[in-house]
């Protein structure tokens, strides 16, 4: 099942787990009114794709130096303006290939200070049919990275369909 972040959130946020508020724009008018909503000081304006990567992602025609999928504004003319230059766009990030993916979703979110970033995934493992738990410390920006260079730092297990989880 592929869902977008700000889909992921609302599920999380009706099972009572602290999330940042945001709201999904498809217009540029809609991530205005959203930044609005929210006000400010900081706010995070994230392109909807399935594929991560998103902020270190580039978007074709903008060149080199323009920013990623994945950006923290300090003014709601900067959300305006992100929105306008991302939607419609084709972000192109280690996930998705050369191809890229277009952006038609954008999810605007307040913004947060970070104490600790940490990572967790849940997986279904095609070779065995089991959910696969992956936890680290590190946090989940260079995910893949702390993989190679400190695999150490990730732990995971499958958990057994029949027996669930056990609290050891």
């Amino acid at each position: 099942m592929n869902i977008h972040e700000h889909q992921a959130k609302a599920v999380l946020a009706e099972f009572g787990v602290a999330v940042p508020r945001g709201y999904a724009a498809h217009t540029v008018e809609e991530a205005a009114q959203a930044a609005e909503k929210l006000g400010g000081p900081v706010w995070v304006v994230k392109s909807q794709i399935h594929a991560g990567g998103r902020g270190k992602g580039r978007f074709e025609g903008l060149g080199p130096d323009a920013k990623g999928g994945v950006r923290v504004v300090k003014s709601a003319a900067d959300v305006k303006a992100s929105a306008e230059e991302m939607l419609g766009r084709v972000l192109v990030t280690h996930q998705t290939g050369p191809k890229g993916k277009q952006v038609n979703r954008l999810y605007i979110e307040e913004g947060a200070a970070i104490a600790q970033e940490l990572y967790l995934s849940l997986l279904v493992d095609r070779d065995t049919s089991r959910v696969s738990v992956v936890a680290s410390t590190e946090g989940g920006m260079d995910i893949e990275e702390v993989a190679a260079s400190t695999p150490e730092k990730i732990i995971s297990f499958s958990i057994d369909p029949a027996t669930g989880v056990f609290p050891h």
